[in-house]
């Protein structure tokens, strides 16, 4: 094998003559910055026999530790609203403990979900139920599962091999840039939704957060409407982890008296370009001439009028998608299976909304904003639930430049000659355009204190939708500690 023998290369005599006995892989990156000298790079774990002393990094990973138990007591199983990350990995933790969650998801199940939607793709008839938003796993079942994050926290460690024991590949412990793809993350969700019920957890599906009772600032129960049937749960913990796109959840919430407050997000359009392009702009040769995964980018941009212009959610190998969740409105995303095999690659390209641009002091305006260009992409489509889509060349006064605000437009314009100097040929005309990309982030923010708790007690915000995380891994880090800040409150259910 080409790494032992790294290895012995790089310790030389220090080795002093042992043998090499295990070794794994700790992190694993390229660095394509000299097309002529493409390298991979690693971090290893080793072991030797006999051992020997080296003036190294400690290796290996602590095992993830529940927190003790509380010792307030609670007759009523926690409610867990939302069955994507946040509310997966919470349920998951509580499971685990113990705590036999009750878990609320408005959508179906992946199997379910998977033929609605590709119904929604094929022919234009979408269940606002049950779509790429909503359903088991979340939004992020219908992307590229991408692990990446920029949060430093050892909750991380737990999600990552939790995915893996459920079907997700062993090498997203270690990739640089880790995903799952769509295909096998659908089936992976599943596998986590069965280890929350062997646990003692339960999962309701087609089952809608209708209303939230309290009493004197505490959380006393909670409605819903289960296959349309209503139906009252008593509970003093709700867990909400809705995701960003339950926007009727969100103004009921509101209504109820819980505190929200605007938060910036970011709005777009998704751009779509041969993945050859890709490559040879990256590699300076197809991927596979490289013996290379297909070529990935990250781009970004200060205009003059102080946008943020930068690339997000990048699926090599992948295509555009539909991603709406309303009726009468159209948005986009994109999506990549594991193996990333697809002819072309697409990202979203975002400006920076600021909360002045909302045109209101209301906290859900930023809602209200988000839909009013989803309905301008809707009435600018061709055809009925497709996105807008224009090639580069052809964007100026075009429906896709239509269907986002001005401040959005012009950014973009300004920053393609700037983004293909860093890109080679990213602004080329035939690149396509699709409109448009307006659910990267949450527009609103719950509330919450210290210890996670909103104005209602009892009620907990969680993950992307209530404004704390920014992708999978983020969102699994926030139900994670949430579920240790319940476990560190309450005793065990007891049967």
């Amino acid at each position: 094998m080409e790494i032992p023998r790294k290895i012995e290369k790089k310790l030389g005599k220090r080795l002093k003559g042992a043998e090499i006995t295990e070794w794994k892989i700790v992190k694993e990156s390229i660095d394509a910055r000299d097309k002529k000298n493409i390298k991979w790079i690693y971090t290893i774990d080793f072991e030797t026999e006999p051992k020997i002393q080296l003036s190294l990094p400690e290796g290996g990973e602590q095992p993830y530790r529940f927190p003790k138990s509380g010792d307030a007591v609670s007759k009523e199983r926690p409610v867990i609203c939302g069955f994507g990350p946040a509310g997966m990995f919470c349920a998951l933790l509580l499971a685990e403990a113990g705590y036999c969650p009750l878990v609320l998801e408005r959508g179906k199940k992946a199997e379910e979900r998977a033929a609605d939607v590709e119904r929604f793709w094929q022919d234009g008839v979408l269940d606002p139920e049950s779509n790429v938003q909503f359903g088991e796993g979340g939004a992020g079942t219908f992307s590229d599962g991408k692990l990446v994050t920029g949060i430093k926290d050892p909750r991380t460690r737990k999600v990552l091999h939790e995915l893996v024991s459920a079907g997700a590949g062993a090498d997203i412990l270690y990739k640089h840039k880790p995903h799952i793809g769509t295909d096998v993350l659908r089936d992976v969700v599943q596998e986590i939704r069965k280890k929350i019920i062997r646990f003692g957890g339960e999962v309701l599906f087609s089952t809608k957060l209708s209303g939230i009772e309290a009493e004197r600032g505490q959380l006393e129960a909670v409605t819903v409407l289960q296959n349309g049937t209503a139906r009252r749960l008593k509970t003093k913990v709700l867990v909400l982890a809705t995701g960003h796109s339950a926007r009727d959840t969100m103004r009921m919430l509101y209504t109820r008296g819980l505190f929200m407050e605007q938060k910036p997000f970011s709005i777009g359009v998704r751009i779509e370009h041969p993945q050859r392009i890709i490559d040879l702009a990256q590699y300076g040769m197809p991927h596979e001439d490289a013996g290379l995964p297909p070529a990935e980018y990250k781009l970004s941009y200060r205009s003059r009028n102080g946008r943020g212009v930068y690339t997000f959610c990048m699926c090599p190998g992948g295509e555009v998608i539909a991603a709406s969740s309303e009726n009468g409105m159209t948005a986009t995303n994109g999506m990549s299976y594991h193996a990333r095999d697809g002819a072309y690659a697409n990202s979203a390209l975002l400006v920076d909304v600021r909360t002045e641009d909302f045109g209101g002091i209301d906290p859900l305006t930023g809602i209200e904003f988000q839909e009013k260009y989803e309905r301008l992409a809707f009435e600018n489509s061709t055809a009925v639930n497709r996105p807008p889509c224009v090639m580069w060349g052809e964007f100026c006064g075009s429906a896709v430049q239509r269907s986002i605000p001005e401040f959005a437009s012009s950014a973009i314009e300004e920053a393609m000659p700037y983004l293909a100097r860093k890109l080679k040929d990213f602004d080329m005309p035939q690149a396509r355009i699709f409109a448009v990309e307006s659910r990267s982030s949450s527009p609103v923010r719950i509330l919450r204190d210290a210890m996670y708790e909103s104005n209602i007690k009892g009620l907990y915000p969680a993950g992307e939708g209530a404004g704390y995380a920014g992708g999978i891994m983020s969102a699994a880090a926030d139900g994670i500690r949430i579920a240790e800040i319940l476990i560190s409150k309450y005793k065990k259910i007891e049967s």
